[in-house]
């Protein structure tokens, strides 16, 4: 057994006050139900953004600075995604995007991004967490994601995973579900998109040089989401 200062020593302790966090929800939403006979999974609370998550895959996400220059969807593990591929205005950069939009009240996040890397056949280098803000009318919101390096034989790409919900990201479901079970208590519900951005680097180089450029995609993307779907 793992003994509590060996989690602290190993730097493990967001991950236990998430759990101890996740264990006080499960607490607080089960006790009412026990008391009443009235559970509260039987009947979520309902998304008030559904039918614009349902139409996200099908019209895609408008970048400002940015032009869509082909859409399609693409069949991800049982799931499927949104693939746009957007150009920068004015330049020739460009950068591919893969959302999974929530399209129902019962739909969590699970497994996306082992499946993405299963898909594409990737090389995962460099990896590390990554945060960035941002600020839409008088809300901010910190997004925390994931940011690597991913190659195979023919191209190499910088990304940042996350998945987008009304107050912020995370690339953990943990999160997410935390986040929900909050919402819940307020008779609210916390819809996710899941977010997977993919630049164009040069062969195995450093993905850090990049990180200018995948910040300001992410936050667009956050905010555009933020705007219109969450």
């Amino acid at each position: 057994m793992i003994s509590f200062s060996k989690l602290l020593k190993e730097n493990q302790f967001p991950k236990l006050a998430a759990l101890l966090l996740l264990l006080l929800l499960l607490v607080i939403g089960a006790v009412p139900g026990y008391l009443t006979g009235h559970w509260q999974w039987q009947k979520l609370p309902p998304i008030t953004s559904i039918k614009q998550l349902r139409q996200l895959r099908q019209q895609g996400l408008n970048l400002p600075g940015w032009e869509t220059i082909e859409k399609s969807q693409q069949q991800i593990g049982g799931r499927k995604w949104l693939m746009q591929i957007n150009k920068k205005q004015g330049t020739q950069t460009q950068a591919i995007l893969l959302l999974l939009p929530q399209t129902d009240s019962k739909n969590q996040p699970e497994v996306e991004w082992t499946e993405i890397q299963s898909w594409q056949q990737w090389n995962v280098a460099q990896f590390r967490p990554a945060e960035f803000t941002v600020k839409l009318a008088s809300t901010e919101v910190k997004v925390e994601a994931q940011f690597f390096r991913a190659s195979t034989d023919k191209q190499t790409f910088a990304v940042l995973q996350w998945y987008a919900f009304p107050n912020g990201g995370n690339p953990s479901p943990i999160q997410w579900f935390v986040a929900d079970q909050l919402a819940q208590l307020r008779k609210q519900r916390a819809p996710w998109v899941g977010v997977s951005i993919m630049i164009p680097m040069e062969p195995l180089g450093q993905v850090e040089t990049t990180w200018s450029l995948t910040k300001s995609i992410g936050e667009t993307v956050q905010r555009a989401l933020m705007a219109a779907f969450l």
